[in-house]
C-alpha cells in the first residue's frame, strides 16, 4: 500500500494528506519506517487536515528550528496551518518544567515553623506600629482636652469594668480558697500552717490578683473590642468616619484604652481583696485561725510594697489588652468568618502577652529586690 502521508522523490520529501489524531498511530509508523529527515529538502504542499497531534509529528519530523521558519520556505501552505506548526514548535522549544521532588516531612515541618515565625514577627511589628500611633494620638489630645470623648470613656468603663466586678470577685475568691487549702495541706506536715496567711497574701498581692483580672478582661473585653470594631469595619462605618474627617483612633480606640487603664487597676484591687477574703474564710474554717489573727499577721508580716508591685503591673496589662483588641478589630476584612478569626486571635494574643509581661516583670522585681 503506498504511503498516504509521505512521498519521497530522490532526496526530496513531501508531506501531505490528513495529519490528525484519527491517523496518529499510522502516522507514527510511517515516520518510523521513513527514518530521520536529516538534511533532505522537504515541502509541505498543504494538508487535507491538520490538528495538534498531527502538527506535533510534523514538527518532530522536520525539526523545531525549521518549523519556526516555515513561513520563509513554505509560503504556499495555508496560514492557519503555518500558525499551528509555528505554535507547536515554540511550545516544544520551551524548556519543560520539571516537577520538583516532594519535600520530606521534616522539611515541611521546618517550613511551616518558619512561616509561623515570620507571621509572628510581622504581627509584632504591626502591634508596635499601632502602639506608636495610639501614643501619638494621645499626645496630640493632651493639647486639645476638649476633644476627649468622656461619654464614650464612661460607657466603656461601665461595660469593661463595673460589669466585670462579680466574675472577678467570684473567681479570685475561689482561687484564694484553693491556694489556702493547698498551703494548709503542704505546710501542715511542717507544723507551719500559720504561714498559709503569708502564702495567700504574697500570691494575691503580687501576682494572682492582677493576673487573674487581666486574663479575665483579655477574654471578656478584648474580644468585645475586636467584635465591635470588626462589625463596624464590615459595615464600612470606619470608612464613613474617615470620609467625615474624623480620626478612628481618637474616636474609637482612645476611649477604650482609657477605660481599660481605669478599670483594670480597680478590678485588680477587687481581686486582691477577694482572694484574701477567700483565704481568710478557709483559714477560719479549716485552720482555726480567727479573722483578727489573720488580719494582725497580714499587717505585721506583709509589706505594702507587695501591693504596690502587683498594682503597678495593671496599667501595662490594661494598655496591651486594649491595643491588641482594637488592632485585631481594624484587621477584620469584612466577612463574619474574619470577625470570628480575629476575635479569637485577640484573646490568644492578649493572654499570651499578659503572661509574658508578668514573667518579665517578676524577673525584674526579683533582681531589684522588690
Amino acid at each position: 500500500m503506498p504511503n498516504e502521508w509521505i512521498t519521497q522523490e530522490g532526496e526530496h520529501v513531501s508531506l501531505h494528506g490528513e495529519w490528525t489524531l484519527r491517523h496518529y498511530a499510522e502516522l507514527r509508523r510511517a515516520l518510523h519506517q521513513h527514518g530521520k529527515l536529516g538534511s533532505a529538502p522537504v515541502s509541505l504542499p498543504g494538508f487535507e487536515g491538520l490538528d495538534t497531534a498531527g502538527a506535533t509529528l510534523v514538527v518532530e519530523f522536520i525539526g523545531v528550528e525549521k518549523a519556526k521558519q516555515i513561513g520563509d520556505w513554505s509560503s504556499h501552505l495555508p496560514h492557519t496551518q503555518q500558525a499551528l506548526l509555528m505554535r507547536i514548535a515554540e511550545a516544544m522549544e520551551a524548556p519543560q518544567e520539571s516537577t520538583p521532588p516532594r519535600p520530606s516531612r521534616a522539611t515541611e515541618a521546618l517550613a511551616a515553623l518558619g512561616q509561623q515565625m515570620i507571621a509572628l514577627w510581622l504581627q509584632q511589628r504591626q502591634l508596635l506600629a499601632f502602639i506608636g500611633l495610639v501614643l501619638a494620638t494621645f499626645a496630640s489630645l493632651l493639647l486639645r482636652p476638649h476633644h476627649w470623648r468622656l461619654t464614650a470613656t464612661v460607657a466603656h468603663i461601665h461595660q469593661s469594668g463595673l460589669n466585670a466586678v462579680p466574675i472577678v470577685a467570684l473567681l479570685t475568691f475561689m482561687v484564694g480558697a484553693v491556694v489556702a487549702f493547698l498551703g494548709a495541706t503542704v505546710l501542715q506536715d511542717f507544723g507551719a500552717t500559720i504561714y498559709t496567711i503569708d502564702l495567700v497574701a504574697f500570691s494575691f498581692l503580687r501576682e494572682f490578683g492582677v493576673l487573674l483580672a487581666a486574663i479575665l478582661l483579655a477574654g471578656r473585653t478584648a474580644s468585645a473590642f475586636t467584635a465591635q470594631l470588626g462589625a463596624m469595619k464590615s459595615n464600612e462605618e470606619i470608612d464613613a468616619l474617615k470620609t467625615l474627617g474624623l480620626d478612628p483612633i481618637e474616636l474609637l480606640v482612645l476611649p477604650r484604652v482609657m477605660a481599660m487603664l481605669i478599670s483594670l487597676p480597680l478590678l485588680a484591687f477587687v481581686g486582691m481583696l477577694s482572694g484574701l477574703f477567700g483565704g481568710a474564710v478557709v483559714a477560719t474554717l479549716s485552720l482555726d485561725i480567727s479573722v483578727s489573727q489573720f488580719m494582725t499577721t497580714l499587717q505585721k508580716e506583709v509589706s505594702v510594697t507587695h501591693f504596690l508591685v502587683g498594682l503597678s503591673k495593671a496599667p501595662v496589662f490594661a494598655f496591651v489588652i486594649a491595643v491588641i483588641g482594637c488592632l485585631e478589630g481594624f484587621k477584620v476584612s469584612g466577612s463574619a468568618q474574619s470577625v470570628g478569626a480575629h476575635t479569637t486571635s485577640s484573646v490568644v494574643q492578649s493572654i499570651f502577652m499578659v503572661i509574658l509581661i508578668d514573667a518579665l516583670a517578676a524577673l525584674f522585681f526579683m533582681e531589684m529586690g522588690w
